[in-house]
Formats: structure tokens, sequence, C-alpha cells
């Protein structure tokens, strides 16, 4: 058994190492694979008798069709410089979607909760930018894992554990912040209380953004693969898809906790309810589009530009929201009002 580490380009998040792995596990000559998000890392053990360069090529013939690069030596590419001008081009596309909330909010067609009291359409925005961040991340990797070891099933079967773990998801949201809202209604929340979980949310919104665009990337969250072996084992059966889907409310993704905040804070099973469903209903475009193909947009190259914008937003939404949070709280004088 030979070892081989090489570097490898183009991965995002969790969903990109279990794709990858699921691909490599298909090849008859590796006995293990493992990608290190982090280090941009590929780990085979195998039994082949090619050499690297040869182990290298009939790789990236599997791989590279999604995007993905494997190689002997680190690329030389200037990544900080790259990371820099799509920064510069994300800065203004996220300012324009930040004035055209403002905008929505101002006019009262659209109450977005920016600002104030959490709505279902300021969760249901949050889950259409979570969707390509972090949920992206963790719950696409769940649903990698769960719909690449179906594709060998009919294809009915596929759509239907699909299907049944998007129903469990939006369902569980719904009636566990249902529950989140009750409990704080029944602990009787007061108005400090409610705006200081507010200020929380709002950080964790900005730490988020942070992460978006590249500042916190090496301390993306990312779930032990582990848990992707033992959701191997059980998805075949009928039940798993509603229970996975039901579990994901309690993954450690970010944009979920600042959500579940701001139900407990909602004070009621209504609210809570509202807030969550707005939520996992944002995710479900994106999410469902995983679902059903193995390649996604966090896998394009258009993928970096797009995360950092959404990173703006999401940075400028956090940074409002704790303003105005910091000001009910009487520590701050109102900057401005919408």
């Amino acid at each position: 058994m030979k070892q081989y580490t090489f570097h490898i380009t183009g991965t995002h998040c969790a969903s990109c190492k279990i794709l990858i792995e699921d691909i490599l596990q298909e090849n008859t000559d590796i006995q293990k694979s493992s990608v290190h998000i982090k280090k941009e890392i590929l780990s085979i053990d195998t039994d082949s008798d090619k050499t690297p360069e040869e182990i290298i090529f009939d790789i990236n013939q599997k791989i590279q069709q999604h995007g993905y690069v494997v190689s002997l030596e680190k690329p030389l590419a200037l990544q900080d410089k790259k990371q820099y001008e799509i920064l510069w081009t994300a800065i203004p596309i996220g300012l324009v979607f930040l004035v055209l909330f403002f905008m929505l909010q101002k006019s009262g067609i659209l109450n977005l909760g920016i600002g104030g009291t959490t709505t279902p359409s300021t969760s249901f925005i949050i889950g259409l930018i979570a969707s390509v961040s972090s949920c992206l991340a963790i719950v696409g990797g769940l649903i990698l894992s769960l719909s690449t070891s179906l594709a060998q099933d009919e294809k009915e079967n596929t759509k239907r554990a699909v299907v049944l773990f998007h129903v469990g998801r939006i369902i569980g949201f719904g009636l566990l912040g249902g529950l989140l809202g009750m409990i704080g209604g029944v602990i009787g929340i007061s108005f400090t209380f409610s705006a200081i979980l507010g200020l929380i949310a709002a950080s964790i919104m900005i730490v988020l953004g942070l992460n978006l665009i590249g500042v916190f990337r090496k301390s993306s969250i990312t779930l032990p693969a582990g848990i992707f072996t033992y959701f191997r084992k059980i998805e075949h059966t009928s039940i798993a898809p509603i229970v996975i889907g039901v579990g994901t409310f309690f993954l450690p993704c970010g944009f979920t906790q600042s959500m579940q905040f701001a139900a407990l804070s909602s004070g009621s099973f209504l609210g809570g309810m509202g807030i969550m469903l707005g939520f996992a209903l944002g995710t479900l475009p994106v999410l469902s589009m995983l679902s059903f193909s193995s390649v996604g947009f966090a896998k394009s190259k258009h993928a970096p530009l797009f995360f950092a914008s959404a990173g703006v937003v999401v940075i400028g939404l956090g940074l409002f929201a704790l303003l105005a949070g910091l000001a009910g709280l009487g520590i701050i004088s109102p900057l401005f009002t919408i």
C-alpha cells in the first residue's frame, strides 16, 4: 500500500470534500481518499504501481469536470492578489443589493425587518444567502452524501429520498422554531434580553460575512467526516431522509443559530415558526438544485465573487442590526432610521 499527498484547488466547502471522496471511491486503484479543505490537500492510499504523475492524470480525468484540479506542487498563482481583486469587485455589487433592501424597507412595499424585529421576510432573505455559504458547506455535504450514493439505485428512489429530506427539513424547522418561540414566551423575555439576543444574532452574521469575503476562511466550520460515514450507513432506510432533514436544525450553521436567537426572542409559537420556516424556505431553492445535480453553483468559477458579494450584504445587514440594537438599548444614538 502506497500513500500519496497531492495539492488540490477549486474546493470551497464540506460539500466539495464529500463529492471528491465519493467520486474517488469508485476508482478500484484507490483504497482510501481524504480531502483536507483548509490545507487544500488530497491524501490517498493506493495499490497502484503507477507513477504519481499518472495517478494525478487519472484523478483529474474524474474531477476536473467538477471544477477541481490536483497537482504535485502547490500552484504559484497570485491567490492573495486575486482575492483582493474579487473583494473590490464584490463591494459595489453587495452595496447595490443593500441599497435595494433599504429602499424596499423604506417604501413599505416589503417589511424586511431591517433594524427592528426579525420577520419571516428577513429570515427568507437570510436563508437565500445562507444557502450558498455556511448552509451549503454543512447541509450541502449531507445532501451530496444522501444523493450521490443513492445514484446507483433507481432514479425514483433517489428523488423520493431527497424530497423526503427537504420535507423533513422544512417541517422540522417550522415546528422547532415555533417551540423556541413558545419557550421564549414562557420564560418571559424582556425587551432588554430580546435586544441582547438580537445583538448576538447580528454579531454572528457579521462574523459569517467576514468568513464569506475570506477574512476567516481558514476557520470555516466543517463537520467531521465520520458524520457523513454514519449517514451513508442509514440513508437507504425510508425514515432516514426525514430524520436527517429535521436534524439539520441542530447543525453548527451560524446563520441557523442567528435565526434561532430571533425565533426565541419572538416570544410566541407562530412568531418563531414564521421565522424558522421563512429561513428554511429561503435555503430551499439552492439546496434543491444541489440535490438533483452533481455540480452546483458553488463549484463554478464565479462562486468566489458570488460568495464575496453575499458576504458584503451579510456584513451590511449585520452591522445595521447591531447599531439598531445598541440604539434600542440606549447605548448609542440612532444614526439613521429606515
